[in-house]
C-alpha cells in the first residue's frame, strides 16, 4: 500500500488527529485506540468514512493473527508463594502502568507519546510563527499605522506577517486542521522571500529562511518526540534568526 497521510477521529470528536502513516495507525489499533468504527478521512471522496468500510486498510491495520496454543510444559501454577518475592507497593503499580519499569518500558501507550510529541510541535509552531510575524511587521510599523493601502501593499512582506499572526492564533486555539496552510505558508515564504534575497545576493537570510521553513513544515508531519524537537529547534531558531536579521537591516 502506498505511503499516505491518514487523518482520523471518533464520531464524537470535533477535531481530527493526524497525520499518521500506516505503521502508526496499526500501533494505535494494537493499543485499542482505533477500531473499525473509527472515522478515516477519504481524500478521494472528500468525506469521512468508517475504517471498516475500507477492506484494504482494514486488512493492513487488523491482520489476522494466528491462534497461540500453550504447551503443557509452559503452563505454570500461579498460586504458589515465593518467600523471596518483595511486596508490591502502590508506587510500583503506578510505575508499571506508566511504563517506567524494566518489564513495562516497552509497553507504553504509543498514542500518549504521539500526543505529547504533537503538542510540542503545535506550540513550537505558534512560537515560530509569532517570532516570524514580528520580523515581518515591526520594521514596517510606520506603513501599517499610516493606514494607507498604497504604503502597506508596497511592502508585501507585511501580508506574510499578517498570515503568520493568523495561523499562530488559530494554532493557539488548537485548530490543527490548519496544518496544510502552515505547509503552504512555509513554501510560500521560501519562494517569495528567497527570490528577493537571491536577487539581492544575500546568502545568509536565504539559509535562515530555508532552515525555518523546513522546521515549520516538519513540525506538522512528525509525531515522534525526537524528530519533533529537532524540527521545533529548526523552526524557532531559523525564524528567530531571520527576524533578528530583518529587524537589524
Amino acid at each position: 500500500m502506498a505511503t499516505q497521510e491518514l487523518y482520523l477521529r471518533n464520531a464524537t470528536d470535533t477535531e481530527p488527529r493526524g497525520p499518521f502513516d500506516l505503521e502508526q495507525l496499526t500501533s494505535l489499533a494494537d493499543a485499542g485506540q482505533v477500531t473499525a468504527e473509527t472515522l478515516i478521512y477519504d481524500a478521494t471522496a472528500e468525506q469521512w468514512r468508517a475504517l471498516g468500510t475500507n477492506a484494504e486498510l482494514m486488512a493492513a491495520v487488523f491482520p489476522e493473527k494466528r491462534k497461540l496454543a500453550l504447551k503443557a510444559k509452559e503452563i505454570k501454577t500461579l498460586n504458589q508463594t515465593d518467600d523471596k518475592a518483595r511486596a508490591i507497593t502502590v508506587d510500583d503499580m503506578l510505575a508499571a502502568a506508566e511504563g517506567r519499569t524494566a518489564d513495562t518500558s516497552d509497553k507504553r501507550d504509543p498514542e500518549i507519546a504521539m500526543m505529547r510529541a504533537a503538542k510540542v510541535g503545535l506550540w513550537s509552531l505558534v512560537a515560530a510563527l509569532a517570532i516570524s510575524a514580528a520580523g515581518a511587521i515591526l520594521p514596517h510599523a510606520d506603513a501599517i499605522l499610516s493606514g494607507e493601502p498604497g504604503r502597506i501593499f508596497a511592502q508585501p512582506i507585511i501580508l506574510l506577517g499578517v498570515l503568520d499572526v493568523s495561523l499562530a492564533l488559530m494554532l493557539g486555539l488548537g485548530m490543527v486542521g490548519v496544518y496544510p496552510f502552515v505547509r503552504f505558508r512555509a513554501a510560500l515564504a521560501l519562494g517569495f522571500l528567497g527570490f528577493i534575497f537571491f536577487a539581492q545576493g544575500l546568502s545568509l537570510p536565504i539559509t535562515l529562511l530555508a532552515v525555518g521553513a523546513a522546521g515549520l513544515y516538519l513540525c506538522t508531519v512528525w509525531v515522534r518526540l525526537v524528530p519533533v524537537l529537532l524540527s521545533a529547534g529548526a523552526a524557532i531558531g531559523g525564524c528567530g534568526a531571520l527576524s533578528g536579521y530583518l529587524l537589524s537591516h
